[in-house]
């Protein structure tokens, strides 16, 4: 079981992603907005941040960085609905172990959140 930030500009993609991670045991806390998300990392410890490329102030590759500086073991997989190789290199450049593209396939979101947990562990 694995403590699992989601942040994503539109709410019903996180609670898609709350409802599909809950299901496998895993406590997840879901975020619209980003200093919601980075205040809530800062003061609790997070395996993993689920995070959309485009959100409302920020990119989620920002907050990625910001959440880096306070737990450089963080684990991230980027989500977007605008997939280009662009933004998948800068996104595992800047520390994002997956990229996953929107919509949200419930299977490909549960094998990609295995594999970053599981190197984790590794």
């Amino acid at each position: 079981m694995a403590e699992i930030l989601s942040l994503d500009d539109v709410e019903d993609a996180t609670v898609l992603i709350a409802k599909i991670l809950k299901k496998k045991g895993h406590n997840v806390h879901t975020f619209t907005e980003e200093d919601e998300a980075i205040n809530f990392a800062q003061n609790t410890p997070i395996d993993l941040a689920i995070l959309d490329i485009k959100l409302k102030k920020m990119s989620g590759i920002e907050v990625l960085a910001i959440l880096k500086e306070n737990n450089p073991a963080l684990r991230a997989i980027i989500l977007t609905g605008y997939p280009t190789i662009e933004t998948a290199r800068e996104a595992i450049s800047l520390g994002a172990d997956e990229y996953c593209v929107k919509p949200i396939d419930r299977d490909e979101l549960e094998s990609k959140v295995n594999s970053v947990l599981e190197q984790e562990q590794g």
